[in-house]
């Protein structure tokens, strides 16, 4: 496909292996795509594939690997028969790179090679073995079939239309689909849900009539081993069934259910499972009946669970009627109060899909505290990769040090498990489109690279992956692009969160699309999200003393620490607080001079991006390089409005001036 960026695995990027001499060995599908891999970089490259033992690199299961390969992984024992699936071994010696590992394992081996370049083929090293630390990687696809006059054919997408759909129908042309899993199994992905939570009519359909469609593009992405899931409507009985009630404790419903998903893995062997937003922004659910959310996701688990399929049931939750006047009600609190007294009562194929923030895929959050609050129920921690409240994907945020602060948090202290530990998956919203670049703005690839990569490895460091991806995206010239792509990039969620919304308060965007400042735009509408600032001070009240007690919800220490407005975290002060302008931070600044310091420094730095980026001309594709210069153009004007929108903003509130004289309108 020439048309379109070829991502984090172009051609060049398989030079070390497609220069040698490699032996494949293994049978089944996926052994199948390695070696058409390797024999697609050797026609390139020079190399060869070959068949007995003069290989500089073997990739084989551990049940077809050659003695002397065996060898070298380990030693003059006989060493494993076998080894989980997608878990891989690999090392060097004598001259010879070596990778076993059964089913997607030796994908992930031979990709992990790729990563490797000439390094993989220099000085030996012992055996090293590599395996996921999350069981499912999955992206969500908020991908429509219809055009949805608001949403449009991706909903919260800002990288073109769907990959999978176009006007009411499948693409047909499942190159880019093919194309999109080979990126995905390169980072590590090994699940995709097609279609959008929110299902509407024709997307429904997807379960029953339309189910060739969903069969299709799971045969497309089979050979990367990705599962395919597919969001489904809780009334479906209802709409698609003809029952009068989708109640999940009747009888009938459970039937329909059972012979729907029969259908389902008659048509896909291998399909992932469900994935249901219920009760939450309009969509049906088991309240309407009088029942739990454990009711209604045990009912899809109880059909899924003979096939050995999973239902992920989000949390997301909340009272989106909600009266502004009533501070009691808090949008924070709604996922905890309604899942934690449920724990124990899921299913054990029942998985609980919580955000990893409490309101809404801010810039800045706390950990939702429903992560600590259910050791007996199997938890994923969904993650936002297009960037809705990021600068959707025309501005620069890189958003692996995020995820890499969220997944390393401790909710018990210091010492004790982290994120990452409790949670058995890592999901994410994709950000990927039909754009010739995948994600709109290719440097907002290095966010989907680092979702697959920190799923796999939490521990990565964002720095780390980021170099992996500079390093496989743009092989010829990575050595002069590491250090300005760094620099633009490192740092950019930092920057993004200083132009916008202060200390952990949120929102403050345009309602509906979410792009720009608004700072009263959602202040007095239902959906939950206020800062409450008046002419004393700013900030919402979550305290269990004072506010809405949502400290509450969090274990010790951190149940303590949010409730004291002096040992907050300042990044999170406004979220758990209403504190006067002139409250001194840990920094030593007052708030308001906080807000204003942090949005004339957000700008400005966003100001020296251009000139960085010109720097780099003739290093990257032009035409990519023209695509970054007009984004950066965008970004810096929309830096700009935000520093003065909200800068002014406060002053008008609060009075009280800028202690550098700066000019605030």
């Amino acid at each position: 496909m020439t048309d379109v960026h070829p991502a984090w695995l172009p051609p060049e990027a398989f030079r070390a292996i497609g220069s040698r001499r490699v032996l494949v060995r293994g049978d089944g599908p996926l052994a199948g795509t390695v070696r058409d891999e390797v024999a697609r970089a050797c026609a390139r490259f020079g190399g060869s594939l070959c068949d007995g033992g003069e290989a500089d690199l073997v990739l084989a299961t551990s049940e077809r690997l050659p003695a002397p390969a065996r060898a070298v992984l380990y030693g003059e024992e006989a060493g494993e028969t076998g080894m989980p699936d997608e878990a891989f071994l690999v090392g060097r010696r004598g001259g010879v790179t070596v990778v076993a590992g059964e089913g997607a394992g030796l994908l992930y081996g031979l990709f992990h090679v790729v990563r490797l370049g000439e390094r993989a083929f220099g000085a030996d090293f012992p055996a090293e073995r590599h395996r996921p630390a999350m069981r499912r990687r999955m992206l969500d696809h908020w991908d429509n079939v219809d055009v949805h006059p608001v949403m449009g054919q991706v909903e919260r997408g800002y990288a073109g239309g769907s990959i999978f759909w176009a006007d009411g129908g499948p693409r047909g042309d499942l190159d880019r689909v093919r194309a999109y899993g080979r990126l995905l199994a390169a980072a590590g992905v090994n699940a995709v849900a097609v279609n959008n939570v929110n299902v509407h009519a024709t997307e429904a359909r997807l379960l029953t009539d339309r189910l060739g469609d969903v069969a299709a593009l799971a045969g497309a992405l089979r050979p990367y081993g990705i599962k395919v899931h597919l969001s489904v409507t809780f009334a479906a009985p209802v709409v698609l069934g003809g029952l009068s009630t989708a109640d999940p404790l009747d009888e009938d419903v459970r039937a329909w259910w059972a012979r729907a998903t029969a259908r389902v893995y008659e048509a896909i062997p291998d399909f992932g499972g469900y994935l249901v937003k219920a009760d939450s922004e309009g969509q049906p659910g088991p309240f309407a009946y009088g029942r739990s959310h454990a009711d209604g996701a045990n009912l899809l688990a109880g059909a899924l669970a003979p096939y050995g399929g999973v239902v992920h049931w989000r949390a997301f939750v909340y009272d989106h009627r909600q009266d502004w006047r009533d501070r009691a009600t808090d949008r924070a609190r709604a996922a905890y109060d309604h899942f934690a007294p449920l724990d124990g009562e899921f299913a054990g194929n029942a998985i609980l899909q919580v955000k990893h923030g409490p309101i809404d895929f801010q810039v800045r959050e706390p950990v939702s505290p429903v992560i600590a609050a259910m050791p007996r129920t199997r938890l994923a921690v969904e993650l936002q990769v297009t960037q809705e409240y990021t600068g959707q994907q025309r501005h620069v945020c890189y958003l692996a040090p995020m995820w890499r602060e969220v997944l390393g948090f401790e909710p018990w202290g210091p010492g004790g498990r982290t994120v990452a530990g409790v949670a058995g998956e890592l999901v994410a919203v994709s950000n990927a489109g039909d754009d010739p670049y995948w994600t709109g703005h290719p440097l907002a690839q290095a966010n989907l690279y680092a979702f697959g990569r920190l799923a796999w490895d939490p521990g990565l460091g964002p720095a780390e992956i980021l170099d992996e991806w500079i390093g496989l995206t743009f092989p010829d010239t990575a050595d002069r692009l590491r250090e300005p792509l760094h620099a633009i990039m490192d740092g950019s969620w930092e920057t993004y969160e200083r132009y916008t919304a202060p200390l952990g308060v949120g929102f403050m965007v345009r309602p509906g699309h979410h792009y720009g400042p608004d700072v009263d735009g959602y202040e007095y509408t239902p959906w939950g999200t206020y800062h409450f600032a008046d002419r004393d001070g700013v900030g919402v009240d979550r305290t269990r003393a004072t506010g809405t007690g949502c400290t509450g919800q969090y274990p010790e220490p951190w149940s303590e620490v949010y409730e004291s407005a002096e040992r907050c975290p300042d990044e999170l002060l406004l979220f758990f607080h209403h504190v006067p302008y002139g409250h001194v931070l840990h920094s030593g600044k007052t708030v308001i001079q906080h807000i204003y310091d942090t949005h004339f420094a957000g700008a400005e730095e966003v100001a020296e991006l251009r000139p960085a980026w010109d720097g780099l001309a003739g290093l990257v594709d032009p035409a990519l390089h023209a695509r970054v210069r007009e984004l950066l153009d965008e970004q810096l004007r929309s830096a700009r409005e935000w520093r003065d929108q909200i800068n002014t903003y406060f002053f008008r509130k609060s009075g009280v001036p800028d202690a550098h004289g700066r000019r605030i309108h």
